[in-house]
């Protein structure tokens, strides 16, 4: 049986976060592709959902846009926004069909501050319910949480963001995706050379949102353009700043370094918190980072994909230096990762398509070490949760995979229900 949450005008749609978790939870994923029936107090959910949403809607209208404050005012409350969220560290960076909500938890317990979605498109968005329903979801604990979308209309991107509004600490304009795709869509980096344009997609959020507004750049080959960039968007009512240390055309994240120095000249001309992003490969260099360029946070992408345990001091071997005093951890590795990771999907459903790509890479290294097992896995055609289960059985059966080590002097306690504790 399915069934659809009832359709409000775009003004009062104000849904709490578990309203927003029932945007997708409608037909959750089982050891079986077919969808369970509904809960039996369907009525009960949706009335207490509603009545939130009132509440939630309130609580919103008597927050004043940012674009109603002084320049130092909005410094100010930007600050203030971020140090009532605790000022996130470590951050999961959005990443397209990775980032989503089961991933985005299982970070949190391993470590992360706080999230990125996805980047969504504005555009669709809008415009198709079935996209909003399988690319966005959310629950309660899945906060602080950023919102990312990709724009060039500032009405549409209004549209979009007013929909997630009450679900996030802030919604996200990408101006450093430098995909083929983002240059025919004209969006992410590609508007770099559009500056009047990306200076209207946040002046026209900040007017009109409650919540702060943050951008993802990228930086140009000019350190001064790169400032000037920073100092634009801030001008323009951003209230923080992610910045990723390469170029738009540095698409190679394993062959080009990031450039922490353009970071720490970004966050040496701007008054926003300023988060790195670029060669977070474990939590030593988190650290590294932060002590550098002066950040205020870190986001990591594809070292997590691998890794979601990084921010709690576990790395993969590829990571162990050499003479590294680092020991192999019994009680963790890959495999257990992706059990956890795949619980999480029968309680928050997603696409199948996200599931197969984080097996991929949460089992790249058994897979290499055990390729039928890889072939057996690339030749399902449909998926479920009993196969997937029944391939980590088969994998361990072979023997023992690749660990996960850890320093000693990042000993983390993973609490069986709660948070990982790791000091920065």
């Amino acid at each position: 049986m399915k069934f659809k949450l009832p359709i409000l005008p775009l003004s009062s749609l104000k849904p709490n976060s578990q309203m927003a978790s029932l945007l997708t939870a409608a037909e959750p994923q089982t050891r079986t592709p077919h969808p369970s029936d509904p809960p039996e107090d369907l009525d009960d959910v949706l009335c207490s959902s509603q009545q939130q949403a009132e509440q939630q809607q309130l609580a919103l209208a008597e927050t004043p846009p940012f674009r109603s404050l002084s320049g130092e005012s909005r410094i100010e409350r930007a600050w203030a926004h971020w140090t009532k969220l605790g000022r996130p560290k470590l951050i999961v960076a959005p990443m397209v069909d990775n980032s989503e909500l089961p991933f985005r938890m299982l970070c949190r317990k391993y470590g992360a501050d706080a999230a990125y979605t996805p980047m969504l498109h504005s555009r669709i968005f809008t415009e198709t319910e079935k996209y909003r329903n399988q690319e966005f979801t959310t629950c309660k604990e899945d906060r602080p949480l950023f919102v990312q979308f990709c724009a060039n209309d500032p009405e549409v991107l209004l549209e979009a963001a007013k929909r997630v509004e009450p679900y996030c600490d802030y919604v996200d304009i990408n101006l450093g995706c430098p995909q083929r795709i983002a240059r025919r869509g004209n969006y992410g980096a590609f508007l770099m050379d559009k500056l009047p344009l990306v200076k209207s997609l946040v002046e026209n959020l900040v007017a009109n949102l409650h919540v702060p507004v943050s951008c993802k750049i990228r930086i140009f080959p000019k350190l001064d353009d790169t400032v000037n960039y920073a100092r634009m968007l801030e001008d323009a009512g951003c209230s923080l700043l992610a910045v990723h240390g390469r170029t738009r055309d540095e698409k190679d994240q394993k062959k080009v370094r990031a450039n922490w120095d353009a970071i720490k000249a970004v966050k040496n001309s701007v008054k926003i918190p300023v988060i790195a992003n670029g060669n977070i490969r474990h939590l030593d260099d988190a650290h590294d980072c932060l002590k550098y360029t002066g950040a205020d946070g870190v986001l990591s992408a594809e070292s997590l994909l691998e890794n979601p345990a990084l921010f709690t001091g576990f790395r993969t071997a590829e990571w162990v230096e050499e003479g590294e005093e680092c020991k192999k951890d019994r009680k963790l590795d890959q495999a257990d990762l992706l059990v956890e990771y795949l619980k999480l999907c029968e309680q928050y459903p997603v696409p199948w398509r996200m599931i197969r790509a984080h097996v991929h890479k949460m089992l790249g290294d058994w897979f290499r070490m055990h390729p039928h097992i890889r072939q057996d896995f690339n030749a399902q055609h449909i998926l479920t949760f009993e196969f997937l289960y029944n391939m980590v059985d088969r994998l361990r059966e072979l023997g023992e995979g690749t660990p996960l080590y850890l320093k000693d002097t990042n000993a983390a306690t993973i609490p069986e229900n709660g948070l990982a504790m790791s000091a920065v």
